[in-house]
């Protein structure tokens, strides 16, 4: 049966050797994640072959595209469309949810 209501903190994390924690949850055509990242965290540049939208929960950084840099913080919004480059270093602890939609 599938669960409608729950809590980030009822869902398993995964943590990396680098400290940074996901948790997840699954649906048939998307997929949230909610990650909290060590300040002083670099992502180094990647792209994905997958659309994806993400929400700054809490924290701040700078994110680097094609476009330039720009810093970011709580209420920052980022999109990015498949194959499109992106990297970014968490200044601060920073909370994200990613929503990962199907190439």
């Amino acid at each position: 049966m599938t669960v409608h209501c729950f809590a980030w903190t009822d869902l398993p994390e995964d943590v990396a050797e680098n400290g940074v924690a996901k948790r997840r949850v699954r649906g048939a055509g998307a997929e949230w994640v909610r990650i909290a990242i060590p300040a002083g965290t670099r992502a180094a540049r990647h792209s994905h072959d997958h659309e994806q939208l993400v929400q700054v929960i809490s924290g701040s950084g700078t994110l680097v595209t094609e476009q330039g840099s720009r810093e970011f913080g709580p209420g920052s919004l980022f999109h990015f469309p498949a194959h499109v480059w992106h990297e970014a270093e968490f200044t601060t602890a920073t909370v994200l949810v990613e929503t990962n939609l199907p190439a």
